[in-house]
């Protein structure tokens, strides 16, 4: 086969050694869970990661004397697997809340409800394609597996962790959109296809988008 034809199912396959893949969540990799994707546009977080995202034109975030975060959900809900058990699926949502509180109890003391002055923060791990050619992909669910970077050497086949996230912030108040985001982030790549993930793989991307969301409000506070 020539090198031409190699090429595509590469760019394809590899997120982490090719760098052909796109770093932004496609539209037809939409999940559903935002009620409304036409107003995305693409943006540069503060960690200077490509985003899909949008903000209320003229919003005063300083409104708000309060955030409500309600609970991380997976959307679609997926099926544990042998390779992505329960576990490490509740694992995720769970570490995905707790760095989301952390993040935000730096700028707004954590309402117990939404009410007068709430923000609230409605996340989702959501789900993510896995486009191959001529390699497998292992799983097609909110964190999704795929197969990647096939060494020229040895032939082994790692397997690299992708995790996307879409979360909307509504004005408590009168329950309108304030902004929405869609991202996704690379987790730890597991050494081969039989390597189970767990929620440490996952650790990094989600307290960077943690992160991210709270320098963003900051950001338009500070305007």
């Amino acid at each position: 086969m020539s090198m031409k034809k190699w090429i595509a199912p590469l760019c394809l396959a590899s997120l982490a050694l090719s760098g052909c893949a796109s770093k932004l969540v496609p539209p037809e990799e939409y999940s559903g869970f935002l009620v409304d994707y036409s107003n995305l546009s693409e943006e540069t977080s503060p960690s200077g990661a490509s985003v899909m995202r949008w903000i209320e034109p003229n919003t005063d975030v300083s409104r708000y004397t309060s955030v409500f975060i309600e609970p991380s959900q997976l959307y679609p809900r997926p099926k544990a697997t042998a390779k992505i058990p329960q576990s490490t699926l509740d694992g995720i949502t769970r570490y995905y809340d707790q760095a989301l509180q952390r993040e935000f109890t730096k700028a707004l003391p954590l309402a117990k409800e939404p009410g007068p002055g709430t923000l609230i923060v409605k996340p989702a791990i959501t789900a993510v394609s896995a486009k191959t050619e001529g390699l497998r992909a292992y799983e097609v669910i909110p964190i999704a597996l795929v197969a990647a970077g096939v060494s020229a050497a040895t032939g082994i086949r790692d397997q690299d962790t992708t995790l996307a996230t879409e979360a909307a912030f509504i004005d408590a108040s009168d329950n309108h959109l304030v902004a929405q985001v869609v991202r996704k982030g690379a987790g730890q790549t597991l050494d081969n296809a039989s390597q189970v993930m767990v929620e440490s793989d996952a650790k990094a991307v989600l307290d960077g988008w943690a992160s991210d969301m709270l320098k963003s409000y900051q950001a338009l506070k500070a305007k």
